[in-house]
C-alpha cells in the first residue's frame, strides 16, 4: 500500500453495502417484478428490454459489490463506474428536463437517490491511492 494515502476502510465497505442493498436490490426488482416495480416507482411503462438491460447492470453492481466487502481496494472500479455515470445522468438526462419543467416525481427520488451514491463515493474512493504513482519503478 502506499505510503501516506487515507483509506477510509468503514466508507468504502459502506459504499459496497449501499450498492448490494440499493442497486442490486433494485435490479433484482426490475428483472423479476418489472410491471410491479414500474407501477410501484410510478415509472412511465418501459421498452421491456430496456428496463431489463437497466436493471441487469444494477444487479451485476450489486453481485460485483458483495466481492468488494472482500477486495475493497480492487473493486473501486466499480464505485468509480458509478460517480462518472450518476453525475452524467443528471447533467444530461435531468437538467435540461428540468429546464423545460419536465421533472417528474419518480425523477425526484432517483435524483435524491444519485446524490446519496455520489456524495458517499466522493469520501469512500482512495483517489491518492488510485491515482497514485508508484515510487517504486
Amino acid at each position: 500500500m502506499r505510503e501516506g494515502v487515507l483509506i477510509r476502510w468503514g466508507w468504502l465497505r459502506a459504499m459496497y453495502i449501499y450498492t448490494i442493498v440499493g442497486a442490486g436490490g433494485m435490479g433484482l426488482a426490475m428483472l423479476l417484478f418489472p410491471g410491479a416495480t414500474q407501477s410501484g416507482l410510478g415509472y412511465p411503462p418501459q421498452d421491456p428490454f430496456v428496463f431489463g438491460v437497466y436493471g441487469s447492470v444494477l444487479l451485476a453492481a450489486g453481485l460485483l459489490a458483495i466481492l468488494g466487502l472482500r477486495f475493497p481496494l480492487q473493486f473501486v472500479p466499480l464505485l468509480l463506474i458509478q460517480l462518472v455515470y450518476k453525475p452524467v445522468w443528471l447533467l444530461a438526462v435531468v437538467l435540461p428536463h428540468a429546464l423545460r419543467g419536465e421533472f417528474p416525481s419518480y425523477a425526484v427520488v432517483i435524483s435524491m437517490i444519485f446524490l446519496t451514491y455520489i456524495i458517499g463515493n466522493l469520501i469512500a474512493i482512495p483517489f491518492r491511492y488510485v491515482f497514485g504513482t508508484n515510487a517504486q519503478a
